[in-house]
């Protein structure tokens, strides 16, 4: 990654020529076709060395603002680095240092480093469903936490934490940083790094910027029922219910690769990104999605894998440097720091599962105009 911070965030949207920014028109124009061939609403932005290569808008305008479900998940694994970074915390402590209610069950020695990495052993509370139903309701979903038991012994596999991830890291970092995660992350990120356009709960006054989801089969239509509604949209629900534009997801990754902020005013720490971003599970099968997942401490990360019928949300030609994370495979951003590339797609269309190599194209299309 850059040594030094670039001298401020992307404020100005003109695409430049892209070859001044080595990437090839004729090559980066399939991705354009693939997301218009799509339909639906969606925006597109990437960043090549910090300036804008594609920055486009499909069917809504450049400040819609799209349901990110997973692609959120890093915001509040980052705000735990944060602490740690600070000396509130360490990775290595168990969770029940700092949240005694959560040591019950099995889950006394359970570290803040095993739910970064999604193997807590504990993926869902009750079930998806359950941990579904009352996920707009904190107090809720943290008691539910509480009396959840490990599935698996702490620390020996990966296990997605498809709720329970932001329910966790969210009250632990609520515990230690003294405020809800929703105002710890403003302070922390978003005010700091002029992030406007992203939210953790949708402010009411924004409801009419928001994109509805859509989807075409009926587990989907179910997903997308329960995110359209308004109760969901504005519940502070850290691992599926940020809601932003790719221009500023894109401003957030871009922070990232520079180690940096505004004006050069550092946040994390080049070895706090370096830490979140080392992998944790290589090849591993992820006990709940029944697929190898290369995760780190917060992200997904690129890289071929051993199985070419898989897809691969970041595409198959990204590099095992590359770190980010998908949503649903409806949205996704990532950042390669080899490629000093940036990339946030987001869509509002929740696919069926054998129909989820979308994301991976249209990246591979802008990764092959990269090279």
């Amino acid at each position: 990654m850059p040594a030094t911070p670039r001298s401020g965030p992307t404020t100005d949207w003109t695409e430049l020529p892209p070859r001044e920014l080595g990437a090839d028109p004729s090559t980066l124009s399939r991705a354009l076709d693939l997301v218009h061939a799509r339909g639906g609403r969606a925006q597109l932005c990437v960043l090549r060395e910090g300036r804008v290569l594609l920055d486009r808008s499909v069917g809504c305008a450049p400040d819609a603002l799209f349901c990110l479900f997973s692609a959120g998940k890093p915001f509040v694994a980052l705000l735990v680095h944060l602490l740690a970074q600070r000396g509130d915390l360490s990775l290595d402590d168990r969770v029940a240092e700092h949240w005694p209610e959560f040591g019950r069950r099995g889950k006394e020695d359970v570290t803040v480093r095993q739910v970064l990495r999604h193997r807590s052993g504990v993926p869902v509370a009750r079930s998806v469903a359950g941990d579904a139903l009352v996920m707009r309701h904190w107090g809720l979903a943290v008691r539910e936490v509480e009396r959840a038991r490990p599935r698996w012994p702490p620390g020996q596999v990966p296990a997605y934490h498809i709720l329970t991830y932001g329910v966790i890291l969210g009250e632990l970092a609520r515990r230690v940083g003294g405020a809800p995660v929703r105002a710890l992350l403003q302070e922390a990120f978003l005010d700091r790094l002029g992030l406007r356009d992203v939210h953790l709960g949708l402010p009411r006054r924004l409801w009419s910027r928001h994109v509805p989801v859509r989807a075409t089969d009926p587990a989907g239509r179910i997903t997308a029922g329960l995110f359209n509604r308004r109760s969901t949209r504005e519940a502070v629900i850290p691992s599926a219910n940020v809601s932003a534009t790719a221009r500023d997801l894109a401003r957030f990754y871009q922070a990232l690769l520079d180690a940096g902020a505004p004006g050069g005013a550092r946040i994390l720490e080049p070895s706090t990104v370096e830490e979140a971003t080392r992998p944790s599970s290589d090849g591993e099968i992820d006990r709940l999605l029944g697929v190898p997942i290369r995760w780190s401490q917060g992200f997904q990360l690129g890289g071929p894998v051993a199985d070419g019928a898989l897809s691969r949300p970041m595409g198959r030609l990204s590099s095992p440097r590359a770190f980010g994370h998908n949503g649903s495979n409806c949205c996704i951003a990532w950042a390669d720091p080899s490629r000093d590339l940036v990339f946030a797609y987001l869509t509002d269309l929740l696919p069926p599962r054998r129909a989820a190599g979308h994301l991976g194209e249209v990246a591979d299309a802008v990764l092959a105009a990269c090279r």
